[in-house]
């Protein structure tokens, strides 16, 4: 066997992240030789290199490790991968019209699109503590710059500021638990820390798993790690803040099972009292804090850590039924976000973008179609059936009931309630308030985005089985 023949199983499971890095460094090369003209060509490569990372994930097969088992490349991860791909991918489509209009069009930022996926893809197939955290910093160095691209606007700097001092203190809290992880256990792979915790565990254990809880509860921003979201959601430029709602959640919540399931199945009772605090708490704040909210950004920021907890009570069930449940929350979830700010960045008369919930009135009597579009996802946000949001709910109540943590399915079902308020008050806006003029017509990639999401959410019960079953083969790679 040649030396080339003996290295290709090995490099085979990480290509996806490999072609994604080659070609970053080749639209970064592009970008530097064309200059400022090279913007439209970076877009299309960038966009070009997701569809095509993509379909090299799904033909993926197999169970495999290699790095000497630090990398996984499992249903899970594939699964995973492809949604933060499709995020990912939406985000570069909705981008462009708002950067050109915003004279802010610069070829770095589907750059740094591709940069911050190579770390969330890392984050999916992380099997040990150190290319986890690698993952996660590549992934959030990037957000970093993305949500302060717009450097003349005082909201967007002041949000990129934010998200980077809370963000670096939440990955020394990551890191310090990480450290204590492994002092205890002596290994940084997930394998090895199973192993090493077949036994009664110690407190340094414990207070190791709340630092990473505590690390990874921000990265979703979670209550108590939330303070940085609806401020980074506001300033932002629209089309990051729906980015930062879509691909790193999904990442986000992909480490978080793959850290909880695969390195602490055994000491289950020690963070599943964890999971569950954070959960009724993000689900509560989610649901109470947004009502006062007029800005749609806002809102949905406060929306984004309701769904998290809803999220996690899968996760808090601890069992095969209750990761599946997470996986095709993430699906809809991410197909909702992309849909309801594909409509938000169409809001737009002239050069003025609106972001508020007074410029819905009458949209339905302007733009049927796009009303129709905001409220089907208002509606699913909501749990109503049979839209998709409902059915995303159903699976996680169910794998809490059947692992007996009835109290916290409870909790959601009221926190469900609440939050539909908010989701219907735009609505209302929209179909029964005084129309006002007529935005401009909806730019051709927000039309693709919103198209594919209401189809998602508007026909998944028409053909459920094939989600439902891909994510039950991803969650049984974990058990």
């Amino acid at each position: 066997m040649t030396p080339i023949q003996s290295v290709l199983p090995a490099i085979t499971p990480v290509l996806p992240e490999i072609v994604l890095s080659v070609g970053a460094l080749l639209l970064v090369l592009y970008g530097a030789w064309r200059g400022e003209r090279s913007s439209e060509g970076v877009n299309v490569g960038a966009l070009i290199l997701l569809i095509f990372t993509f379909f090299l994930v799904v033909s993926q097969t197999g169970n495999v490790t290699t790095l000497n088992g630090a990398f996984i490349a499992d249903p899970f991860a594939r699964v995973m991968k492809s949604l933060i791909l499709i995020g990912s991918a939406a985000t570069i489509l909705l981008s462009r019209d708002y950067f050109q209009r915003e004279r802010i069009d610069r070829f770095e930022y589907p750059i740094l699109i591709v940069l911050c996926t190579i770390g969330m893809l890392v984050m999916a197939s992380a099997n040990d503590l150190i290319s986890l955290y690698l993952g996660l910093e590549l992934q959030s160095l990037a957000a970093y710059v993305i949500a302060a691209f717009h450097r003349d606007d005082v909201k967007s700097t002041e949000a990129g500021l934010k998200y980077f001092v809370l963000g670096a203190l939440s990955s020394g809290m990551l890191l310090y638990g990480a450290s204590l992880v492994y002092g205890f256990t002596g290994t940084v792979s997930f394998p090895g820390i199973v192993t090493a915790l077949n036994g009664p565990s110690s407190f340094g254990i414990v207070l190791g798993i709340v630092f990473v809880a505590a690390g990874v509860a921000f990265k979703l921003a979670a209550v108590p790690f939330h303070m940085w979201t609806p401020d980074v959601y506001e300033g932002s430029p629209t089309p990051v803040t729906a980015f930062f709602g879509s691909a790193p959640k999904v990442a986000a919540m992909a480490m978080t099972v793959r850290v909880f399931i695969g390195a602490f199945p055994d000491v289950t009772a020690v963070w599943q009292q964890i999971i569950v605090f954070i959960s009724i708490a993000s689900m509560a704040l989610g649901s109470f804090a947004a009502i006062g909210q007029r800005n749609i950004k806002r809102l949905m920021a406060y929306s984004s850590i309701g769904n998290v907890g809803y999220a996690l009570i899968g996760l808090a069930a601890g069992s095969e039924e209750g990761v599946r449940g997470v996986i095709i929350y993430m699906v809809i979830y991410l197909a909702m976000t992309l849909g309801a700010f594909a409509v938000l960045l169409s809001l737009r008369r002239k050069d003025k973008m609106f972001e508020t919930i007074d410029d819905l009135s009458g949209l339905s009597r302007t733009h049927p179609w796009l009303a129709f579009c905001l409220a089907a996802m208002m509606f699913s946000l909501a749990g109503i059936p049979p839209l998709a949001g409902f059915f995303a709910k159903f699976y996680v109540f169910a794998a809490a009931i059947k692992a007996g943590l009835v109290t916290l399915a409870v909790v959601g079902v009221v926190t469900s309630v609440v939050g539909a308020f908010y989701y219907l008050r735009l609505v209302k806006v929209m179909y029964f308030d005084e129309a006002r003029a007529p935005y401009e017509r909806i730019p051709p990639g927000s039309a693709i985005v919103l198209g594919v999401s209401s189809a998602v959410v508007v026909l998944f019960f028409l053909v459920p089985a094939p989600l439902v079953a891909a994510a039950g083969d991803a969650a049984k790679a974990l058990f």
